[in-house]
């Protein structure tokens, strides 16, 4: 699933005419760098959740993308989408409102996140569905502008709700995310699969309490990984 919903705030005045996973990084749409990892992974299918001025985002990529390779077609994803309202329902309830089309479990990534170098890795879907773990994150090096981080990571490789006085390193979740839909049902969540409410939720209490019961791994991603949240950043990319 790639979340391509929000307003996009502090994007402004950019995003007041153009959805923030359609800004281009290198001549490219941010979203497409994640489908392009994703066909290169192997992956044949993924559902964008659409939101702000999101009727623009299937009027440009339609129902497939196609990766060029040589100067022919060589690989597809299809593209299948969960249209929101333009105050879309954050991330929790945009997954929940999307389970009906994804299956149970799935990869999750951000369409406003640059992170070029990630692989989507089968070998790590492989070993998520037969964990105990609800989620896997992607943890990454904290950014300027999230100096304290937001979870810590154990030596086991689980992912720590840390208290603020503990001085454990913390990382930035990058976004990306190895997810089953047993995470979005009670006891973890109250939204109804599909979130036929249209109810917005964010998705960080669902992990927290997963975490609380050891059921939430991690994995530290040092690759290329920028959060395109600002027009500035946009900007230092494309220099």
């Amino acid at each position: 699933m790639l979340l391509a919903a929000g307003r996009g705030e502090r994007m402004r005045p950019l995003t007041d005419v153009t959805p923030k996973p359609l800004l281009q990084v290198q001549g490219v749409p941010l979203l497409q760098h994640h489908m392009q990892s994703l066909v290169a992974a192997g992956v044949l299918r993924a559902v964008i959740n659409t939101g702000w001025l999101g009727d623009q985002i299937p009027a440009h990529f339609g129902r497939q993308f196609v990766l060029q390779g040589n100067g022919e077609a060589r690989q597809q994803l299809a593209l299948v989408y969960s249209v929101e309202p333009e105050k879309a329902y954050e991330t929790a309830g945009g997954i929940s409102r999307a389970l009906p089309q994804l299956g149970d479990l799935f990869w999750l990534a951000a369409g406003d996140v640059y992170a070029p170098d990630f692989t989507f890795p089968a070998e790590a879907a492989q070993a998520f569905a037969q964990s105990h773990e609800l989620a896997h994150l992607w943890l990454a090096p904290n950014p300027a502008h999230n100096p304290h981080g937001d979870f810590g990571l154990s030596e086991n490789g689980k992912a720590l709700d840390l208290p603020a006085d503990d001085e454990r390193p913390r990382y930035t979740y990058s976004t990306i995310a190895l997810l089953k839909a047993e995470l979005f049902a009670q006891p973890w969540f109250e939204v109804q699969p599909g979130n036929p409410e249209g109810l917005r939720a964010p998705l960080a209490p669902l992990l927290r309490r997963a975490m609380a019961d050891g059921r939430v791994g991690a994995s530290l991603y040092t690759g290329r990984w920028v959060d395109v949240g600002t027009p500035e950043r946009l900007a230092q990319l494309n220099q």
